[in-house]
């Protein structure tokens, strides 16, 4: 009778680990993460395009929600966070980044898009020309507190990365987001108990090492928007400041 028992709880354990679902890892941020559709229109991309191929998508779902011109703020504001909220399950991931657009202005004609610099409570009431509604606007430090919060209110893990650099040298050495959004994503991430990519560093530390001439090669428009080769370089560093988080589990989802 006992080996009857045991069969049929193996076979129900056997068959309920083949229909759970995957975990997800879910990307966030401007188009340094995805550039337009994501398919390389004029050769420029993001780093997150080249994501999926580096994890093994037989034990994890890999979707890039990144979207152009956006900021920490607007992209919680276009409802886009939300929807994904809607989605995520215990066990998912969230890698985010966001700081390119956030210097923008808070209520200009053209994105109205900007927050308000820090990580503090700051606040301030503005319309918004864009959606034509009242609005009141926070610091970048707020949306990603946001960010960080939601996804642990739902059982998820978040990863909070500094803004890749742009093109940028001032006395052959690339210039640094330390005491602007790098600073601030690192502070955010310690505070909320969230895990830290270092990203901006990463990338301005092989920039560096490459030098101004070479790295002019990834930006055949602008100083901001990397080439299909700046894309995948980044996205060999973010994956290398994966492999350097103590204990975050995603690592284990990579390819060997």
């Amino acid at each position: 009778m006992r080996s009857f028992v045991s069969i049929g709880l193996f076979i129900f354990v056997s068959s309920f680990l083949l229909q759970a679902p995957k975990p997800v890892l879910y990307i966030i941020g401007d188009s340094t993460v995805k550039n337009g559709t994501g398919k390389g229109e004029k050769d420029l991309w993001g780093w997150g395009s080249f994501m999926a191929e580096r994890f093994d998508t037989t034990r994890i779902s890999v979707q890039n929600h990144a979207i152009g011109g956006r900021s920490s703020r607007t992209f919680i504001t276009e409802g886009r966070w939300d929807r994904i909220l809607e989605q995520l399950h215990p066990g998912d991931y969230v890698m985010m980044q966001f700081g390119h657009n956030d210097a923008s202005p808070l209520d200009d004609t053209a994105r109205a898009r900007g927050t308000i610099k820090g990580i503090g409570d700051d606040s301030a009431a503005i319309y918004n020309p864009i959606r034509k509604v009242n609005e009141v606007v926070y610091s970048y430090g707020w949306y990603m507190r946001k960010y960080i919060n939601d996804t642990k209110a739902k059982g998820a893990v978040p990863i909070v990365c500094s803004p890749v650099p742009r093109n940028n040298f001032r006395n052959g050495k690339t210039e640094r987001a330390n005491e602007s959004y790098g600073k601030w994503a690192a502070a955010v991430a310690k505070a909320g108990n969230a895990f830290f990519i270092p990203l901006n560093d990463l990338i301005a530390d092989e920039y560096d090492k490459l030098g101004a001439d070479s790295v002019k090669r990834f930006f055949p428009v602008d100083h901001t928007h990397p080439d299909k080769a700046g894309s995948t370089l980044n996205a060999d560093l973010v994956v290398k400041g994966i492999k350097d988080l103590k204990k975050c589990t995603l690592k284990k989802y990579l390819k060997k």
